[in-house]
């Protein structure tokens, strides 16, 4: 009997891990993410860098008193912000979103990515976000969302 639950409780706890690990792996496996991937590699990565590392001193202004390209994974702020903000900044541009003569070199994605592929593009993102940051991103949201955002 010793063996029978032995062989029970080890099963249950390789299908528990396999569960958390699908969980933990579930956006990026989602067809979305994926489209995301290479929707961001061919318009964002560009500046943002193809491992959303973003430019180096991306906090420093450049000589032209714009800031470089903030990386997108959990060292940056895109989680900080609402799905709403990040739609706008991605369609419209940082200094349309920002306004008073902001400048930036973020350009506006409106005619080039449709709203799905802006979705895709979100998603991809926080499929790369460790579980806290996306969390973060997610009671943003909400609150935006409860706001009237």
């Amino acid at each position: 009997m010793a063996r029978r639950g032995t062989a029970a409780l080890l099963a249950g706890a390789g299908a528990a891990l396999l569960g958390a690990g699908a969980l933990a792996l579930w956006p990026l496996a989602s067809g979305a993410a994926e489209d995301g991937r290479q929707l961001y590699l061919d318009n964002c990565a560009a500046c943002h860098g193809a491992d959303l590392e973003g430019q180096p001193d991306w906090r420093s202004p450049l000589p032209s008193g714009r800031l470089p390209a903030p990386p997108h994974d959990a060292s940056g702020h895109t989680w900080h912000h609402p799905d709403r903000v990040l739609r706008e900044i991605i369609l419209k541009g940082t200094a349309a979103m920002v306004g008073g003569g902001y400048e930036s070199d973020m350009p506006g994605f409106e005619g080039v990515l449709d709203e799905s592929e802006v979705e895709a593009i979100l998603d991809y993102l926080k499929s790369q976000w460790p579980e806290r940051e996306r969390s973060h991103q997610g009671r943003v949201s909400a609150a935006d969302e409860a706001a009237g955002g």
